[in-house]
């Protein structure tokens, strides 16, 4: 990429509609403080959204308590909704909520490349990162980053994108019904991902149909001529007149894989209409190959090199917390701690059954499946046999109905009470913990 300023005074000015003012170049924007590079335009966020999103409450913290702390981290202007006195140029709006947005909606329009977005109820992140990693193998490439999509974190994420990149990758959330569709609107992707529908944030919906639904809106913002990439089954409930692309491992998806596993990867052949690939990826379960799936057919839609990509995979790697494997002590410890649904976990436990030495789950409370949580822990017992040790963790596996016997290894309130020595001396060379 180029070392161009990300916004000159004036692009603001226009794309707030205010009176153009003279002032600095931004080489980025920033609501958070403590996180802001000198030379960031920082924006006062208040932490209450309003009735447009519920996924943020009026607990959330002014921005405005932190403009000194801004200045002082070397911001070169301030974005505010109120009167400040400050010792750098500052442009004032009614809502500076609506000024991200408006930003965002200014840098996409100046962006002329190839918008990907990726919705699900797990492996946003993991397809977010490894679409970006390929995709900047091949040419200039800005993705959102952590886990910013939502309300305020994709329109951040679009205002810090140069006009100058051929490709863009946005993640985009929801904890409530109605947030994927305006946020997809804003984005205005040439091909929306969708990986995945399962019970995660069950409590705050009505029924997985109903999440089913909040999901495939993400086809709502679709540029003319999109692409909507669906797991194999789901074609039938995307809106009529959309081009849809299915990935799967049967053969009636329009990108099919099959799959090898030999050792901790996997090759996975692809055929996609009169087209075949072959690529290697670590092996994590089923699910880590439909994600690459999914990847694959993204790159494939936005007439990627899938020739570099396929090369590409065998280098990509699990973002933290979302199964990475960690050696300690001769042990492969299966990092899964970010967050968990039903099927997500059940996915995790299938993988860890697969490995050949000893196999250990220590699994925490899964939240937001309001009145479906205690069946769906209990479903867990299932998949847990074979292991070789189980412990579980919080409030939700407290009562928890198994048939484990002495593979159970206990249950703790908190992972704190887990005695870490103990486990140790209770684990075998080459034991594999989840």
């Amino acid at each position: 990429m180029t070392d161009a300023p990300l916004w000159s005074w004036q692009e603001l000015c226009a794309s707030l509609a205010l009176v153009p003012v003279t002032g600095p170049d931004v080489r980025g924007i920033s609501i958070d403080s403590r996180t802001l590079v000198a030379g960031d335009l920082f924006i006062a966020i208040e932490g209450n959204p309003g009735p447009r999103f519920h996924s943020s409450g009026s607990a959330g913290r002014d921005g405005h308590e932190f403009v000194d702390a801004a200045i002082s981290a070397g911001a070169a202007g301030l974005l505010v909704s109120k009167a400040v006195n400050a010792q750098v140029p500052t442009l004032l709006v009614p809502d500076t909520l609506d000024a991200l947005w408006q930003l965002g909606a200014k840098a996409r329009e100046r962006m002329h490349g190839s918008v990907i977005a990726i919705t699900g109820s797990a492996g946003k992140t993991t397809a977010r990162q490894w679409t970006e990693s390929l995709l900047a193998a091949e040419a200039d490439t800005h993705a959102s980053t952590g886990s910013l999509n939502n309300h305020w974190g994709v329109p951040l994420s679009l205002a810090r994108m140069p006009g100058s990149v051929r490709y863009g990758v946005f993640e985009i959330g929801t904890n409530n019904p109605g947030e994927i569709a305006p946020l997809s609107r804003l984005v205005r992707p040439d091909v929306a991902i969708l990986l995945n529908v399962l019970p995660a944030h069950l409590g705050r919906f009505e029924s997985l149909d109903a999440i089913r639904v909040e999901k495939l809106s993400i086809a709502e913002g679709l540029s003319p001529g999109g692409t909507l990439i669906l797991p194999s089954g789901l074609e039938h409930q995307a809106v009529p007149g959309v081009n849809v692309v299915t990935f799967g491992l049967t053969a009636d998806a329009d990108v099919v894989g099959q799959v090898r596993t030999e050792g901790d990867n996997a090759l996975v052949s692809v055929t996609a209409g009169d087209e075949r690939y072959e690529y290697w990826i670590a092996a994590g379960g089923e699910h880590r190959v439909l994600t690459s799936l999914a990847v694959f057919a993204a790159l494939r839609a936005v007439r990627a090199d899938l020739v570099r990509a396929c090369e590409g995979m065998a280098g990509l790697t699990m973002p933290g917390g979302r199964g990475n494997v960690v050696n300690v002590a001769g042990f492969s410890v299966v990092d899964d701690s970010y967050n968990a649904n039903p099927v997500s976990l059940r996915h995790a436990l299938l993988a860890l059954r697969e490995h050949d030495g000893q196999r250990v789950a220590i699994l925490g409370e899964m939240l937001e499946l309001g009145e479906h949580a205690a069946a769906m822990h209990a479903g867990l017992a299932e998949h847990c046999r074979g292991l070789d040790g189980v412990i579980t963790v919080g409030e939700g596996f407290a009562d928890w109905p198994h048939d484990l016997g002495d593979r159970y290894w206990g249950h703790f309130d908190a992972a704190s009470g887990i005695d870490l020595a103990a486990l140790r001396d209770r684990l075998e060379p080459g034991a594999r913990v989840l």
